[in-house]
């Protein structure tokens, strides 16, 4: 029994639990893929690899530590879940915290590849419930809801990320079908989103989201370039400097609402626009585009996680608590 007062029993009871943003997944996923884009910086074009193995392991500890403080609030609740994915913040973190698990599959290849197997299996259980998840949502729900956002790219594409473990494993076949039915989805989402986009541009805190845009053609090109497939590597190559001249264009209206928690999304498809010229050969801009996307990734990152610690990012994103 108890020694405290009844009243102080149920204030204890009432006491708020975990709230760990999933918004603090797309910097890990970006860090992620920039220590990835200088190992193939160090393999094609001479960079220090100690550079990216430092950021690899450095991202792998931050990875965990977040993924537990996040699997502690689901233990303590598990209905923050489907509280966390009915918002837009929730969808993206949630999806980035699934690929930052198949990113961490990449990293471990050339240590631990049975491990490295078995985390790209895991990590895809989670992802595969979520993109059902969100298609049922969108196939039932009041057709005003019916948006397809860039986030699409991270839950439908991103299975296309599985083949920077599977063909250094010699899973060249599964490679290829994951290349084309990821690229095929990639497609549809492009097409829907620029007839939505000329219909109603989307409102300014949610701009930075239009950034994923670069990430599949970024894939397509050194997934391209992994399987041997050049021609089509350049096709890419060249469709993802055409949507990354149209993202700096458009670069100030983008960015109008200011920093917030969603520029997380400017950090993968900046990882993965290097990664994409170093594949395909162009070492060049793809060192230039390295330095770059280094300096892009590492600064948000820093804020985002800053201000969790602050606790400032669980109330911007509306982020569920246990």
């Amino acid at each position: 029994m108890s020694s405290q007062p009844p009243a102080f029993q149920k204030l204890a009871a009432r006491r708020p639990g975990l709230r760990t943003p999933p918004a603090i997944f797309p910097p890990v996923m970006g860090l992620f893929g920039l220590g990835l884009a200088w190992r193939r910086g160090a393999e094609v074009a001479g960079l220090p690899g100690g550079i990216a193995e430092a950021v690899l392991g450095a991202v792998t500890l931050l990875y965990l530590f977040c993924l537990a403080a996040y699997l502690a609030k689901v233990w303590q609740r598990p209905g923050v879940l489907a509280d966390e994915v009915r918002i837009l913040p929730g969808r993206v973190g949630l999806a980035a915290g699934h690929l930052s698990g198949v990113l961490l599959a990449a990293a471990l290849v050339p240590y631990a590849p049975g491990l490295a197997l078995w985390v790209l299996g895991v990590a895809f259980v989670p992802h595969l419930a979520l993109g059902l998840w969100v298609l049922n949502a969108y196939v039932r729900g009041p057709e005003e809801a019916r948006v397809i956002t860039p986030v699409w790219h991270l839950t439908f594409v991103g299975y296309i990320l599985a083949p920077l473990t599977l063909v250094p494993l010699g899973y060249d076949g599964l490679s290829t079908v994951l290349l084309f039915a990821s690229l095929a989805m990639a497609g549809i989402i492009y097409a829907a989103s620029a007839v939505q986009l000329v219909r109603r541009a989307p409102p300014a805190p949610l701009r930075p989201l239009l950034a994923i845009h670069l990430a599949p053609v970024s894939l397509g090109a050194t997934v391209s370039a992994m399987l041997g497939l050049g021609g089509l590597a350049v096709v890419f190559a060249v469709l993802m400097v055409a949507v990354l001249a149209a993202l700096l264009v458009a670069g100030r209206w983008i960015t109008e609402a200011g920093f917030s928690a969603m520029w997380g999304a400017f950090t993968f498809p900046a990882a993965a626009c290097a990664s994409a010229l170093l594949a395909t050969g162009w070492a060049v801009p793809g060192v230039l585009a390295l330095a770059a996307a280094s300096g892009i990734i590492l600064p948000i990152a820093a804020k985002v996680m800053q201000a969790w610690m602050k606790g400032g990012l669980a109330i911007k994103t509306n982020a569920a608590q246990a």
